[in-house]
């Protein structure tokens, strides 16, 4: 019994923590090709907001977005929100990326 709840659990937990296969597709060609700061403007926007890396490293870059949500009780929707962070290289080239698990 206790072995079977252990394994339930554990699956549970795994399935949690996937990853979104939508965003990898995105994502991580654009991380392979290197790409620049200006495709990510033209093709996503201005980003949420920016900061520098540290020791002059380049920059990062975080978008915000709402993906879909749940239904309330009593009418009306909780969004689901997504925080996507895209580090720069002194270049401006993408160096690597992460988004939340509510992506």
């Amino acid at each position: 019994m206790s072995r079977s709840l252990i394994v339930l659990v554990s699956l549970v937990l795994l399935a949690g923590c996937a990853s979104n296969p939508y965003l990898e597709q995105s994502l991580k060609p654009a991380a392979q090709r290197h790409e620049s700061k200006e495709w990510f403007e033209k093709e996503w926007g201005k980003p949420s907001g920016t900061s520098k890396r540290w020791f002059g490293r380049g920059e990062t870059w975080t978008y915000y977005r709402i993906t879909g949500g749940t239904q309330r009780i009593l009418g009306g929707i909780n969004p689901h929100e997504c925080e996507i962070t895209l580090e720069f290289d002194k270049a401006g080239k993408l160096d690597d990326y992460s988004y939340s698990s509510g992506c």
